[in-house]
């Protein structure tokens, strides 16, 4: 008899319950909802740690079960922001330019209201035109579907390139590095249209709904970035199951041996590059809302090898361990570069974690490769016990006894 998926995986039902719980918790503790124990700054954190720990699944699911090490997936994230932010920049400009030429003797003419949306954002780059880009700015449906169509696009052209040409292993880690710098350096252009280094801000304003505090929004903002991660969890939980799951974990052990069983690992490649792009897409999304601007800085390489640290932390190879990584470093970093954390004197010098958390960082990421190779998700096998498989003598083989339980923790 064929067991369900979720009794098959009943880690995805745990999770799904701590994520549920989690939600709860800070719903009826918030602003909006409750008495306020959570401040409404701390709920978009909370909400933005969601959104990370989402790309951080995409890269555990390219990296640690493909074996991809893409130090690329941070700019397929800011995409995903760059076309929501469109969206609600224009919507939210075009609501103000139309109240301020409301008053005037002679109506404005639509022409005139887009001539002053233009004015408006693009005058900070001396311009008033719409770059071309901009096409569907003031459709929701259209630039929904950009923020999973250009990501996508993107890694399915890249990849295609990429994987054809049969590049692996550090070669192409810097090829995805430097299609990062690349998309960074034209995005900080004024001629990109999409405002150089000033970036798209004044996201955090949903259009229309200027009677809603921030206190709801965030949290309706949380709730999203909790679906979304729970949805994409299960996604990719399914995906590493079963023939498909076993593939992908083939070719990041041995590359050439599934080649020669006759598998399409171009094929295997692509479609995760591809996927995990646009899970990355969707989470930048659901983020830039929360933190109401973004600008290239955001996409440069730096930050893909921040994504590829806190999977490796959390332990790469585990869908949980990449979103324990995500948490865990997100949050401290919020709270060293915060300002909570007192500064250390040394009478000779002073540690400001302001200034040191990076390095801390770096070592922490260090002292785990070393010392704890299988991250924190490691330490979870261990407390749980989930290290090998209980088959209870099962056959582990075509053959009838051909590996038995006992052989195979050998």
């Amino acid at each position: 008899m064929n067991r369900s998926f979720f009794a098959k995986n009943p880690s995805v039902l745990v999770f799904l319950a701590l994520l549920g719980l989690f939600t709860v918790l800070v719903s009826v503790l918030s602003e909006a909802y409750g008495p306020g124990v959570i401040s409404t700054s701390f709920v978009k954190t909370l909400g933005k740690t969601l959104c990370l720990c989402l790309v951080a699944i995409a890269m555990d699911l390219v990296w640690g079960y493909c074996g991809i090490l893409s130090l690329g997936h941070f700019a397929f994230f800011g995409l995903g922001g760059y076309m929501i932010g469109m969206w609600l920049m224009y919507a939210r400009t075009e609501i103000i330019v139309a109240e301020s030429m409301a008053n005037a003797t002679i109506p404005p003419t639509p022409q005139e209201i887009i001539d002053g949306i233009g004015t408006q954002i693009f005058g900070v780059v001396g311009s008033s035109e719409f770059p071309l880009i901009w096409s569907f700015a003031d459709s929701l449906v259209l630039q929904l579907i950009l923020v999973v169509a250009v990501p996508g696009l993107l890694a399915l052209v890249f990849g295609w390139l990429a994987f054809r040409s049969r590049v692996t292993g550090v070669y192409l880690s810097i090829l995805t590095q430097a299609m990062t710098l690349a998309l960074s350096l034209y995005l900080f252009q004024n001629e990109s249209g999409l405002r150089g280094n000033n970036g798209l801000s004044g996201l955090q304003n949903l259009p229309g709904a200027d009677g809603i505090s921030q206190d709801y929004i965030s949290v309706w903002f949380f709730w999203a970035s909790a679906l979304a991660l729970a949805l994409a969890y299960i996604l990719s939980a399914w995906v590493v199951s079963g023939k498909f799951g076993s593939v992908i974990r083939g070719i990041r052990d041995d590359e050439a041996r599934v080649r020669f069983l006759g598998y399409s690992v171009e094929a295997y490649k692509l479609f995760i590059f591809t996927l995990t792009a646009v899970m990355a897409g969707i989470a930048g999304a659901l983020y830039y809302p929360q933190a109401g601007i973004i600008n290239p800085g955001e996409v440069a390489p730096i930050a893909s090898i921040y994504l590829a640290v806190w999977v490796a932390i959390g332990g790469r190879g585990r869908l949980y361990g990449a979103v324990i990584g995500a948490a865990a470093v997100s949050l401290l970093s919020t709270w060293f570069t915060g300002g909570q954390v007192p500064s250390i004197p040394l009478g000779f010098f002073t540690i400001d974690w302001v200034d040191w958390w990076q390095v801390l960082l770096g070592l922490s990421f260090v002292l785990v490769t070393l010392l704890a190779p299988k991250g924190i998700g490691g330490l979870v096998d261990l407390i749980t016990g989930s290290l090998a498989p209980d088959r209870h003598g099962a056959d582990l083989g075509p053959d009838q006894g051909s590996l038995q339980e006992e052989e195979a923790t050998k």
